[in-house]
């Protein structure tokens, strides 16, 4: 028998939010993870307000739509104000009730950039690494170091003479400039949009762009990521964040600590710092052209082998983070919050990782 269309629409819906999410939506271990982390941030939300004048969105609200804008990569806040007015999983994510107004996409970004001025994405990490810590899936012995380049939000166009005002030329918008038979350097320019941003080349025959350098810290045992930083790019910003990463290892003098690296962390320089730091360094070995500063002491026992295995996880890591987290070219200037949104990228990463960690076989 053939149904017929009921083309009358109903008042009032009887089926709650909470219902109409599936038990074993991968979401409702992420909010249950984001809520216990949250619970422990009321100081650090309080200290960014003031106690009197307009109430304003949530910061616990704020944060969860945020976390949902970098996990399913909405590129700008027009699209999550959008997703939120009609998908009942966001609005359930966030803590919006069905009939609960949405946020004017230029309030939301107001009221964001006060999260963006603290250091809440930072906190929000450590809260994230706690709950791994709790569960004991970290490892306090065998990490891996590594950095990434971040495209920064500037063109070619931007990166002009220091000291000279910017030409608009014919079109304010997208001005003509002609840049071709110039010599550019990070000492003698910059990028009128992000004066941050370093014109920076991945290698020979590879195009220079304007760019941040992401570095990360991750621990062997499950991949996840233990610490991490932004830094300027520069050909020596791998190394010196990674000692820096290594630095901030606790209690590492109590035990053998390993740290695997790539071959560009083959340096007699900072071989030589990780032993100081009472650190092995199983870096892989670069013996082109050169000798390795890593000898047969160190590549003779197994642990170097499964280090190397290891260390390739952490590919991985920045693969989510650029594919998913919106981290290959960002949408904020300036090396501050560019390095904020890198740190909520690394603790939702951390959270899609123990979400599959901790599901029942």
């Amino acid at each position: 028998m053939r149904g017929e269309e009921n083309k009358q629409v109903p008042m009032f819906s009887y089926v709650s939010q909470e219902d109409r999410i599936p038990e074993d939506h991968p979401l409702r271990t992420i909010r249950t993870m984001a809520d216990e982390v949250l619970q422990g941030m009321s100081k650090s939300f309080s200290d960014l307000y003031s106690e009197v004048g307009r109430p304003s969105i949530p910061p616990e609200q704020l944060l969860r739509a945020l976390l949902l804008q970098i996990l399913y990569s909405l590129r700008s806040e027009r699209m999550l104000m959008e997703q939120l007015d009609y998908n009942i999983l966001f609005r359930w994510f966030v803590g919006l009730t069905m009939d609960d107004p949405i946020w004017v996409p230029t309030v939301f970004t107001k009221n964001r950039d006060r999260l963006l001025d603290g250091d809440i994405a930072a906190v929000f990490f450590k809260g994230v690494l706690g709950v791994a810590r709790e569960k004991k899936l970290l490892s306090d012995e065998h990490f891996t170091v590594d950095g990434t380049l971040i495209e920064a939000w500037a063109s070619q166009k931007s990166f002009q003479k220091k000291g000279n005002p910017s030409s608009h030329g014919d079109d304010p918008g997208n001005p003509t400039v002609n840049f071709h038979g110039e010599k550019r350097a990070n000492d003698t320019h910059e990028s009128k949009t992000d004066p941050e941003a370093r014109l920076y080349r991945k290698g020979p025959g590879k195009e220079a762009k304007l760019s941040y350098m992401g570095h990360v810290l991750m621990e062997n045992r499950h991949g996840l990521v233990y610490d991490g930083c932004l830094t300027l790019a520069t050909g020596t910003a791998e190394r010196e964040a990674g000692k820096a990463l290594v630095k901030r290892i606790p209690n590492r003098r109590n035990h053998r600590v390993t740290i695997g690296a790539d071959k560009s962390y083959d340096t007699r320089k900072f071989v030589r710092a990780m032993r100081r730091l009472k650190v092995t360094p199983h870096v892989a070995q670069n013996t082109t052209k050169r000798s390795s500063a890593v000898d047969h002491r160190t590549t003779r026992h197994p642990g170097y082998e499964i280090s190397q295995r290891k260390r390739k996880l952490i590919e991985e890591i920045f693969g989510w983070v650029k594919t998913i987290g919106l981290m290959r070219k960002v949408r904020h200037r300036g090396r501050e919050r560019v390095g904020w949104m890198f740190h909520l990228a690394l603790a939702l990463y951390n959270m899609v990782r123990l979400n599959n960690l901790l599901a029942p076989v």
